[in-house]
């Protein structure tokens, strides 16, 4: 249930951006991925992820750009949720650069 919604999150989240930034389909994107994210990984680690001190930063532009998309201004949401983003993620960011260089090595797809 939670990868659904959260892959729902993100078809709704890319379809408000390529529609010129519709606000509704924004903000249901958001609902759609933060509460697949609390199915993927509970409502204690989320908690416990979003609210640590060195992330209080990131997790305030993330949910007041969240709530900026709810009260119809959707660029601006937009930005600062992408800015809160960056900053909460910021360190899964070399994982995930390391993974993608990794599939360079497998035999199938470094031919492709």
């Amino acid at each position: 249930i939670g990868v659904g919604l959260v892959g729902f999150g993100l078809f709704f989240l890319l379809f408000g951006v390529l529609l010129y930034f519709d606000s509704v389909l924004l903000a249901f994107g958001n609902l759609l991925f933060l509460s697949g994210l609390v199915f993927i990984i509970g409502f204690r680690r989320t908690f416990t992820f979003f609210f640590q001190r060195p992330k209080l930063k990131g997790t305030s532009f993330f949910f007041g750009g969240l709530v900026v998309v709810l009260m119809r201004w959707p660029i601006l949401g937009m930005l600062l949720e992408a800015y809160g983003f960056i900053s909460l993620f910021r360190s899964f960011f070399p994982v995930a650069f390391g993974f993608l260089g990794s599939l360079a090595n497998i035999p199938l797809l470094s031919q492709v």
